[in-house]
């Protein structure tokens, strides 16, 4: 089969290669992969590959071999995944954990563009507890994430600020439920009751200062890759007695997630931001554009016909 390889060059991240189908483990499924997404991380990984890296994350197709301890869905199904990695090629082992079913209303496409961003989503609004009636404040607001969060933190009572550096990405996040959209964190109008704040830099301080007192920022990503400098004398004019929390999304299992999140695209109540759809001959290509921020929301790679 054909798989993308890491090449170690910015310009050109990923190449074909030719490969082994893999040998699932018993509680993994063999997917005939018919979709993918590349997240803006995995393009950071890509400058420097460790050894063996076989990237790709997010994935979706169809089951062509069942798991051997009879877990999970059978031949035939279509599924949407979140393997540790190798989804950037024709066929990819995931374990059934990490898996959901697709209804007939949720396409491929839309299914690969799930995974991680979604996943982060719901469990970051998860961490930030109930947020009905609060005033939010989301930095790095048109990645795919970013959607995600905008649309349920407004769909569940949120009154959300978005910072997005330009006004068409603006227009649909508005579109999503969000009440402000400024495009520097400076002309947010606060005070807020929480941050979730994912660009790091200046952005974070910034961001911070915003906060109402007693309020909590919540440290879910540096997009910006600068680190964060915070000053004390800076913070006594700032809010009094704000938490600072940090949160990563990783922890299998994943299906539960990944069909809440199956669950509320086929309801429409959830719909996944795609900038651009392409074949996976593309990929190098969408990668460098992912990494230089050209797409908004999820790029998706399709391996031929999908549906």
């Amino acid at each position: 089969m054909q798989r993308l390889i890491p090449t170690g060059n910015p310009a050109r991240p990923v190449a074909f290669a030719e490969d082994a189908q893999p040998v699932p483990e018993p509680d993994e499924a063999l997917i005939r992969v018919g979709a993918f997404a590349p997240n803006r991380g995995e393009t950071f990984l890509l400058e420097q590959p460790r050894p063996g890296l076989l990237p790709g994350k997010d994935v979706a197709g169809l089951v062509v071999q069942a798991a051997a301890d009879g877990s999970g869905p059978q031949i035939g199904a279509r599924v949407v995944g979140h393997p540790p990695q190798g989804a950037w090629a024709e066929y990819a082992a995931v374990p059934t954990h990490c898996l959901a079913v697709l209804p007939d209303g949720v396409g491929a496409v839309q299914a690969a563009a799930l995974p991680l961003a979604g996943i982060t989503a719901l469990r970051l609004l998860r961490t930030a507890g109930s947020v009905t009636g609060r005033r939010i404040l989301l930095t790095g607001a048109s990645g795919g994430v970013g959607h995600y969060v905008t649309e349920l933190a407004a769909a569940a009572g949120a009154e959300v600020t978005v910072v997005t550096a330009t006004s068409s990405r603006g227009e649909r996040l508005r579109e999503l439920g969000a009440a402000a959209v400024v495009h520097e964190v400076t002309e947010a109008q606060g005070p807020f009751d929480m941050v979730l704040e994912s660009t790091g830099g200046a952005q974070l301080p910034a961001a911070l200062s915003k906060l109402a007192p007693g309020g909590t920022l919540i440290w879910f990503g540096q997009a910006s890759r600068t680190p964060v400098t915070l000053d004390f004398f800076d913070l006594l004019a700032g809010p009094e007695g704000a938490t600072i929390r940090h949160f990563h999304y990783a922890g299998a299992p994943y299906g539960p997630d990944l069909t809440t999140l199956v669950r509320l695209v086929d309801g429409g109540r959830l719909h996944p931001e795609i900038g651009r759809v392409a074949d996976w001959g593309q990929t190098a290509q969408t990668l460098v554009d992912l990494r230089e921020r050209r797409i908004r929301g999820k790029a998706v790679l399709t391996t031929g016909p999908v549906r």
